[in-house]
């Protein structure tokens, strides 16, 4: 028997240190070549690290949350054949390739400046359950073989709900649950605090970065406008009700979207980039769309690209794929990367207004609230109409209140009068 010695590797794209998202593995496992033994989150990307030889672990370096050096020692094996101690010197890594789905069009108003991560493997690997590390790490810890539980998410991926279902029926002897130990008169300890604690690591702690940066450094100005949205309702339902069978309805987001790129020609500060670096405002002429999407693992903004050029049931669709993609850990980094300024939208849960953080570098977020109808004064008569909120923020530095107010109006206009926003100006 021998030591081999795996040291963290290079990861690529200047990786200097990781953190420790999950492990997979503990001291006495027995594991194969090529198995995953660790989850690691860079500035880049999270990656499923594999075993570089077979063998039994004997000790692991780091808990999840802790950041290693690349060089620094990950994990020892024993190994069958010559001695290994000296591992070899860890090798760059292939560039990360986008997993298979390890498991939400419906984004969070308050938390847009999300970073983009995608899922990414260093190795081929087999199908595995797909749920988040934070539920493997607690399944692992209530000894849960994730194999015997029903997930009800997306593609029938577990969440935290299905294991408390799971731990609850368990200690209720349910179908499920596994042989309780035999009475033991001996003390027992007290009852578990009525608390939890839970270590913030990987996705949730950059975008909790994320969000203390943008809201550190960029002076937010944020405006609220109603919007009422009648008889975008009506061309709405009408083009609704033609769709195919099984088709997807369209919502507000792909309207909103084509109204944008209508009005950002007359305001090209708020089509921007800021690049603090040279001290260097980038406009662009082209329109990539950040779609805030609510994920199991956190927000992610993945992006509609050129969306300028699209027809609305092009925008639909996109939208579509690119929220789908970005819950499902399915977008490449490409597509959560990029966007020049980012919309977001909270549906049914919408509420009267709310203050959403920009995403940095852009110059503006737009946040669509809840439609209701309303009583309101409409041709000098009290009368029912859909009224809608539209919440935008945007950064003070580089954007006047009077140009980001005239945008909204702007944007206001076209929503109002829905025909106005697919014939030219």
């Amino acid at each position: 028997m021998s030591r081999y010695v795996f040291k963290l590797p290079d990861l690529g794209e200047g990786t200097v240190e990781a953190e420790i998202v999950a492990w997979r593995v503990a001291p006495g496992d027995v594991v194969k070549e090529d198995d995953v033994v660790v989850e690691l989150m860079t500035e880049k990307a999270t990656v499923e690290v594999p075993a570089p030889t077979s063998g039994r672990v004997v000790s692991i370096s780091g808990a999840p949350g802790d950041r290693l050096a690349v060089g620094s020692e990950l994990i020892v094996f024993e190994t069958e054949g010559a001695d290994a101690s000296e591992a070899e010197e860890p090798k760059a890594a292939e560039p990360p390739k986008p997993a298979e789905p390890a498991p939400n069009e419906g984004a969070a108003i308050n938390g847009s400046a999300a970073a983009g991560s995608e899922v990414a493997s260093l190795a081929p690997r087999k199908s595995r359950i797909a749920t988040s590390p934070a539920n493997r790490r607690r399944a692992r810890e209530a000894g849960i073989d994730l194999a015997q539980v029903r997930g009800t998410g997306p593609n029938g991926r577990i969440l935290r709900r299905d294991i408390e279902s799971y731990i609850a029926s368990r200690q209720h002897g349910g179908a499920h649950a596994r042989p309780t130990a035999p009475a033991d008169s001996r003390p027992q300890p007290p009852a578990a605090a009525e608390t939890e604690e839970i270590k913030v690591i990987g996705l949730r702690r950059v975008i909790a970065q994320r969000m203390i940066e943008a809201k550190r450094s960029i002076p937010h100005f944020s405006y609220v406008e109603e919007v009422d949205v009648t008889e975008l309702e009506s061309l709405r339902q009408h083009l609704n009700s033609k769709l195919p069978p099984g088709q997807p309805a369209l919502t507000y987001l792909p309207f909103l979207v084509a109204a944008l790129v209508r009005v950002l020609p007359q305001f090209p500060q708020c089509n921007a980039h800021y690049d603090e670096e040279r001290g260097v405002l980038v406009r662009y002429r082209a329109v990539h769309v950040g779609i805030a999407t609510q994920t199991p693992d956190g927000l992610k903004v993945p992006v509609v690209r050129n969306a300028q050029d699209r027809s609305l049931w092009d925008l639909a669709a996109e939208i579509r794929r690119v929220s789908e993609a970005a819950r499902t850990n399915k977008a490449t980094r490409e597509e959560l990367t990029g966007s020049t300024i980012t919309v977001t939208s909270l549906g049914k849960l919408g509420g009267i207004v709310s203050t959403p953080i920009i995403n940095p570098p852009e110059m503006g977020i737009i946040g669509v609230n809840r439609a209701v109808e309303r009583p309101v004064v409409y041709g000098g008569a009290i009368t029912i109409r859909r009224i809608m909120n539209l919440s935008s923020s945007f950064d003070h530095r580089f954007v006047d209140g009077h140009d980001a107010a005239s945008l909204i109006q702007a944007l206001k206009e076209r929503l109002e009068h829905p025909a106005t926003i697919f014939i030219g100006d």
